[in-house]
């Protein structure tokens, strides 16, 4: 049994490997199982079809009242699905005794979400027949066996591949509705958001430049934007703040400056880019970049 006091609990035979970017990785099995989190009166109930493995990502610091969470759902899992769950109200288990449960904790930010994105996460299990599915699921899996007994240097890097891979599964739920289809992009929108990715760089990058490439008027692409629930200036902040985590994080060893980070991804102003990371991450870029940068700490059984 694996405990860590207010944050992670597990009943029967399990064992927790805690890593670095704050990722915390349990494999626990049996028909006693919990998935680790604070306990709420009222939780959504997960029923495996079956025994085999299930693997979790339990999502830290999710908004305590996120739309959707309110009322509780029973959802099916069959072996070998990726389920997210809000870490502060975890899923009552319903699985039989052969069961085996991989759970990977990571906090929020270190998967590039708002706190509102967490309930659409969680809106249906990633399936292992899917085509993301498909890839990751047996990939995590022996991620998950193999970092407790990887040297810490090994694990460091493991810790951030799964990490990415978590962000790229969290990235493709929130393109997806309540059933888990995907939601249809409009062709146009597509291709402005691939135009904003390759300009990121540009600190003049504006909705006037936006629309003038694609032959359209401001108001238009203004429209396009309000349509997913957002903004020109909110998503372009959005997408640099995203390249800059991930610099922040894979040039930990590196001599790059945090001004100098954000310089390349087009903010003129390091006080600005401080100020808005935090409020998008809930800390410091410093802070983010020394989280990355943590070795392997201790393995508990």
């Amino acid at each position: 049994m694996t405990r860590d006091i207010g944050t992670l609990t597990a009943e029967g035979d399990g064992t927790m490997c805690r890593m670095p970017m704050g990722l915390d990785i349990l494999i626990t099995h049996g028909a006693s199982a919990r998935l680790p989190g604070q306990w709420p009166t009222q939780a959504d109930r997960l029923v495996a079809r079956g025994g085999g493995e299930y693997l979790f990502v339990g999502v830290r610091g999710a908004a305590p009242g996120a739309p959707g969470t309110q009322q509780a759902r029973e959802v099916l899992l069959e072996p070998g699905d990726i389920c997210f769950y809000a870490a502060d109200r975890p899923p009552v288990l319903d699985v039989p005794g052969t069961a085996r449960l991989k759970v990977f904790l990571v906090p929020r930010e270190a998967l590039g979400l708002q706190e509102l994105d967490v309930h659409r996460v969680m809106a249906a299990p990633v399936g292992r027949s899917s085509r993301l599915g498909a890839l990751l699921s047996p990939f995590l899996s022996e991620l998950a066996d193999t970092v407790t007994s990887s040297r810490p240097s090994v694990g460091e890097m493991l810790a951030w591949n799964a990490v990415n891979l978590l962000a790229t599964l969290a990235t493709d739920q929130l393109g997806r509705d309540g059933a888990g289809t995907p939601v249809a992009v409009s062709p146009m929108l597509a291709r402005i958001r691939t135009f904003i990715d390759l300009h990121l760089a540009d600190p003049d990058l504006s909705p006037d430049r936006i629309a003038g490439a694609h032959h359209i008027s401001v108001r238009y692409l203004h429209k396009l934007f309000q349509d997913e629930g957002t903004t020109v200036g909110r998503w372009i902040q959005r997408r640099r703040l995203e390249e800059c985590r991930r610099d922040l994080m894979h040039r930990v060893r590196g001599r790059q400056t945090i001004a100098a980070v954000a310089g390349r991804w087009g903010f003129l102003s390091a006080t600005h880019f401080s100020r808005v990371f935090r409020a998008a991450y809930g800390m410091s870029p410093s802070e983010w970049r020394d989280t990355a940068g943590r070795g392997v700490g201790s393995r508990l059984r």
